[in-house]
């Protein structure tokens, strides 16, 4: 069970995040008209759409600022400089750089980099069998010092799709749609599993794990994703090169 102190702390902290979100939606909701023109009658304020975010953002800044305030009556005021203290210190940068919080950084930069980047521009099975492959690799082998080897070669892999789907080169010039983003895609997932092959070689227990992993990573999309594709008519977020080969053995194509 956590010490109560500690969760105390905790709400000073927290409280003053969630009042910062309640200002911030605050003031999205001040950029929205409070009246205007429409059709030649004028609107009046009180039926404005601002009125709920405004009052959604006022009441969140209150229980933010409230919880705060509790957390600080709770701790006191040397308590909490001491805990400004530790923020400023040694010891943070320790704790942010420990394995238990890599393991953390691991788990939110595989789905940011899903949901935000892969997703929405490459196919939808390339996308799963790359966040599969990545993740079981790097929590299967219970191993932190090849989760921190794995993770810095996926982030250079994704850090280079970023920058090619900034440049805007994903684009298609012509109507066809373009599959250059895919065959990345998936030069990325070949030379991520050569690159994990490559530093597990050695240790036959890891070897093991790599080859179920990899079973897992690529049956995983291709039975689960049909399913969606073809049996319940779900469009999938992105269709691209493996789905215009799928298509073409589904629909019979080459016939």
């Amino acid at each position: 069970m956590l010490d109560k102190d500690k969760l105390r702390k905790a709400d000073v902290f927290s409280g003053a995040a969630i009042f910062l979100f309640g200002l911030w939606v605050l003031s999205q909701a001040l950029k929205m008209p409070m009246k205007d023109s429409w059709g030649g009658v004028m609107n009046v304020w009180f039926v404005s759409p601002a009125l709920m975010p405004l009052f959604i953002g006022a009441m969140i800044m209150l229980l933010g600022a409230l919880l705060c305030r509790m957390g600080l009556n709770a701790i006191g005021p040397e308590e909490f400089k001491a805990t400004l203290r530790w923020l400023v210190s040694a010891d943070l940068k320790r704790v942010l750089a420990s394995d238990a919080s890599v393991r953390f950084y691991a788990i939110a930069l595989l789905f940011l980099t899903l949901v935000f980047i892969n997703l929405p521009r490459i196919d939808f099975f390339l996308c799963a069998v790359l966040f599969l492959a990545a993740f079981i690799t790097m929590f299967f082998f219970l191993d932190d010092g090849l989760l921190r080897a794995f993770l810095r070669f996926y982030l250079a892999g994704e850090l280079l799709l970023l920058v090619f789907f900034a440049l805007g080169l994903h684009r298609p010039a012509a109507e066809t749609p373009s599959m250059l983003p895919d065959l990345l895609a998936a030069g990325f997932i070949a030379g991520y599993l050569c690159f994990v092959r490559f530093r597990v070689r050695a240790r036959a227990d890891l070897r093991k794990k790599f080859r179920v992993g990899l079973v897992v990573s690529l049956l995983t999309p291709f039975i689960v994703g049909p399913i969606f594709k073809y049996f319940l008519m779900v469009p999938l977020p992105k269709e691209g090169l493996v789905v215009a080969a799928l298509d073409y053995v589904w629909y019979l194509e080459f016939l």
